[in-house]
């Protein structure tokens, strides 16, 4: 019985070891990772990457598939390369992308309709954003100093015990707002952190104190004539006791107000951190291990504001300095991932469109890379004159369309069929060696053009080579791909391509 050619036998006979268009998804493609990223790049990298040193906000938007999560990891492996190389001019890393337990959080908190998806992300704010970030940087200094087993290659333990005093206070207070853990409680968490990082208050309870003295005191006075009036003798004591009740209630009125005042803090603050559960008794509790003299009149998440919010950034930035972190670089991607999205070109305007702030983006020392779908692109089309005054585009290193080129396009498919070549076989195959001679270069780049991003390359050469494949043998097998295989092929993929357009298909 004859078998059909098999696709590893095409390739090995080209001296190509593995398939180098198998995966489509950048991260999960070893190919990629490992032998491409450093030097396959799309047109427009260099504006989207910017200085290290000086991060500035770039967005981006582009299709499925164009390779968005692949600029992420090449963000990635940049900027470690730029902290190998200025330790004491590094930038801080915040991974914005795994969005469900946020969003999940803050759907939970939504009474009635509103924990709708479609008006559940109505209701987010840019603080909400704002906390996000705030809860993924604070999370990554706790761990290092809670978790003992935790390690962090740009983070040293010893480093954030020897911050100085306020800085500690500062790093403290952000992890009583953002720091949560499922392995401990919030309590014992925060408690570690702060015997760990050496933060003492010995002077912290000394109302509670006060109002301990001044009741034992009271009672003593009230006692003293005990011994001799006897038991029978207590209701001549009647008036005394009286008084000593009110005294110790007057002991206790500063420490009464003071935790009065803390808890009324922490309810609004357990209010307003939408995306996190607290709870307001352990959040007071916390508050209250802060002096006084270091804690009021300090920013707090309280109200529904986002001026509080960028005092706490400012916050963090401050403790990052010393750390040798002179500027943070947030990476968000993937916001079309989340279950409460799904995919919804609605819910993600929804959720996006309060970033688009000008002083957020262009807050000093922090550079966005916004990696976004391009199914949003058609509601900033839609906005007032009002919108882009906020959000001043224009002033963001704006990319409306993440699209490759044919040349580029060919330049990839080579450079992954050289990074899949085994020892010894010729440096010089391309991906036009595969086509039989009638196949130009120039149509391969024509054809590949039409294709527009990665994703639909790798699809359609990984469809090519098969339907090349069923065509022979193992027995006589053909090694070139023919001129009129290319052509049905591209005819056939352009028309799911346009069906995938206009919504009929997936993409």
């Amino acid at each position: 019985m004859l078998s059909v050619m098999k696709i590893q036998q095409l390739l090995e006979h080209y001296g190509i070891k593995v398939n180098p268009f198998s995966q489509e998804d950048a991260q999960s493609d070893h190919i990629f990772q490992q032998h491409c990223a450093s030097t396959i790049y799309h047109p427009a990298w260099d504006k989207v990457l910017g200085d290290c040193a000086n991060p500035s906000t770039a967005i981006v938007f582009g299709e499925k598939g164009a390779g968005k999560t692949a600029i992420r990891l090449q963000l990635v492996n940049s900027i470690n390369e730029h902290n190998q190389k200025q330790p004491q001019q590094r930038a801080f890393v915040i991974s914005y992308d795994d969005l469900n337990p946020f969003l999940d959080t803050f759907r939970d908190r939504l009474r009635g309709r509103k924990r709708h998806p479609d008006h559940a992300l109505q209701e987010w704010r840019l603080w909400d954003h704002m906390d996000a970030l705030l809860t993924l940087s604070t999370r990554r200094l706790c761990n290092v100093i809670a978790d003992e087993h935790a390690s962090d290659p740009d983070i040293r333990l010893q480093q954030l015990k020897e911050l100085p005093r306020l800085r500690k206070r500062d790093l403290l207070m952000l992890a009583a707002f953002y720091d949560q853990s499922s392995d401990q409680s919030h309590w014992r968490r925060w408690k570690r952190i702060k015997w760990r990082l050496g933060f003492f208050t010995p002077g912290v309870h000394w109302r509670f104190i006060i109002g301990v003295v001044v009741t034992l005191t009271t009672l003593g006075v009230a006692l003293r004539d005990l011994p001799e009036v006897g038991l029978r003798g207590l209701s001549v004591l009647k008036t005394s006791w009286l008084y000593a009740v009110m005294c110790a209630c007057a002991g206790w009125l500063p420490w009464t107000r003071r935790n009065l005042s803390l808890w009324w803090r922490a309810r609004q603050i357990a209010r307003q951190v939408r995306i996190l559960e607290h709870g307001t008794g352990t959040l007071r509790r916390i508050l209250s291990q802060f002096p006084e003299k270091e804690f009021d009149g300090q920013p707090m998440p309280s109200r529904d504001r986002n001026d509080d919010r960028y005092e706490l950034l400012a916050k963090l930035q401050r403790i990052l300095k010393p750390l040798g972190f002179t500027s943070i670089v947030v990476l968000v991607d993937r916001f079309d991932e989340p279950h409460l999205i799904n995919g919804s070109a609605q819910r993600m305007k929804d959720f996006l469109w309060s970033m688009f702030d000008n002083k957020f983006l262009k807050h000093p020392g922090i550079g966005f890379k916004m990696l976004l779908p391009r199914d949003v692109v058609f509601y900033l089309g839609r906005e007032e004159k009002e919108f882009y005054e906020r959000s001043r585009l224009d002033k963001q290193n704006l990319i409306k369309s993440l699209e490759w080129t044919g040349e580029s396009l060919y330049d990839m498919a080579t450079n992954r069929i050289r990074a899949c070549l085994e020892e010894g076989a010729n440096r010089e195959t391309s991906i036009r060696d595969l086509f039989a001679e009638e196949v130009t270069e120039q149509e391969l780049i024509n054809k590949f053009g039409k294709l527009r991003v990665p994703r639909h390359l790798f699809r359609y050469l990984y469809r090519l080579m098969t339907e090349h494949c069923n065509t022979a043998t193992e027995d006589n097998p053909v090694w070139k791909i023919s001129h009129e295989t290319l052509e049905t092929s591209i005819e056939s993929y352009q028309r799911e391509l346009e069906a995938m357009d206009r919504g009929l298909g997936t993409g």
